[in-house]
């Protein structure tokens, strides 16, 4: 009996010491920057390098110190899949939580197109440092914003430099029929034939088909100058490839979405040498802003992704206007990004015309050499 009563009076005291532990616990107050990118599948390396660049500029602000009193900044990411159907699914539950007062994202123009429209009735603010199309800007939504430039700079600058540098009088056109994808290689075939170029032809393939060889087959006949591909690194390493086995030693030249060195490893080092991108502003790591960026991510993360530089400039906006706010409230936050001018960041000094575009308009050409993207200097106007 005795042994009884001692077991019982551990166990009550037992419940005096936990219950503050627990129940008794104060809530932590947050505020949440949503991030969505594609962070599994098969575009998952060029997704995570955006989601780090926000992650590292949300560490740094709450090492520096609150925001705002007695909040902690916090990321809530969510993985697109770069399915605009999942993208607003994402979307939505960005919206539901009230704890999240801004987005850094998406990565693909296909999902920001439908979920920007979710986020202007939620009265959410969205910068993007990736989705480059230009129509979703003209949509109007006062809610939008983004750190990278747009296609209708990036296409006909690439179209310049395959004239003027290269030399080319004939390119096959091929896209991956996605917002992004078809937006950035109509305006490159619009601005290479005003140029004078001949568009021996123009041709969509799927996301996630693995085999090209058909449409190669065809484009090798003609005899191009260049292969111009609209589209992400997976079918743009495969494109490459498939041709090289094809003993097709044509050019290949592609945008932003191709600016990763996933491509090089995938294509191989060897079917990828001299194919050229183009991307916005200069190599990262010689440019003077970004070294403290650089040298902070690569200890943290390792390698720099191609957007991860512009995510972590539109998070640090993102976090300025909080700061500039004072509160947790979507309708102030946004007011004060609209508000942003001059920023400098890593990128250099950022400013959004009346559309939220940003206005650093420059775009710099990169070739592959070795396992490496090496920049070869600015593009023209």
């Amino acid at each position: 009996m005795k042994t009884y009563n001692l077991y019982r009076l551990c166990w009550l005291l037992g419940l005096i010491v936990i219950a503050p532990l627990t129940g008794c616990a104060k809530k932590e107050n947050v505020i949440k920057i949503g991030c969505a990118a594609p962070i599994t599948g098969d575009q998952a390396k060029i997704g995570l390098d955006l989601l780090n660049g926000v992650r590292l500029a949300v560490e740094e602000a709450n090492e520096k110190g609150e925001v705002i009193p007695g909040y902690k900044l916090v990321v809530y990411e969510q993985d697109d899949q770069h399915n605009p159907a999942q993208a607003v699914t994402v979307a939505k539950k960005f919206v539901a939580d009230k704890d999240v007062v801004a987005v850094a994202g998406h990565l693909n123009s296909s999902c920001t197109k439908p979920a920007s429209s979710i986020y202007y009735e939620a009265r959410l603010v969205q910068i993007s440092p990736a989705s480059t199309n230009p129509e979703i800007s003209k949509q109007g939504f006062d809610t939008f914003f983004r750190t990278c430039t747009t296609d209708d700079v990036q296409g006909p600058a690439g179209a310049t430099f395959a004239v003027k540098k290269l030399g080319v009088q004939k390119v096959y056109v091929i896209d991956d029929k996605t917002t992004y994808g078809k937006g950035l290689a109509d305006e490159f075939h619009k601005r290479a034939k005003e140029l004078g170029v001949q568009i021996l032809g123009h041709e969509g393939i799927t996301q996630g088909d693995k085999d090209f060889t058909p449409l190669l087959i065809k484009v090798k006949a003609l005899e191009p100058d260049l292969i111009f591909f609209g589209g992400i690194y997976p079918e743009g390493a495969l494109l490459i490839k498939q041709a090289r086995n094809l003993s097709m030693n044509v050019p290949f030249m592609g945008g932003d979405g191709m600016f990763d060195t996933t491509l090089i490893k995938l294509a191989t080092p060897e079917a990828a040498e001299g194919t050229y991108v183009t991307f916005f502003g200069a190599d990262m790591e010689q440019v003077p802003t970004a070294k403290e960026f650089v040298n902070s991510y690569k200890a943290k993360y390792g390698e720099i992704g191609p957007f991860s530089t512009y995510a972590y400039d539109a998070t640090n906006i993102i976090i300025e206007a909080i700061k500039r706010a004072g509160k947790k409230d979507r309708e102030a936050i946004l007011a004060e990004v609209k508000k942003t001018k001059d920023f400098n960041g890593a990128i250099g000094v950022t400013n959004f015309d009346s559309k939220g575009d940003t206005l650093n308009k420059m775009i710099g050409i990169f070739q592959v050499s070795g396992d490496k993207f090496k920049y070869t200097g600015p593009a023209e106007p």
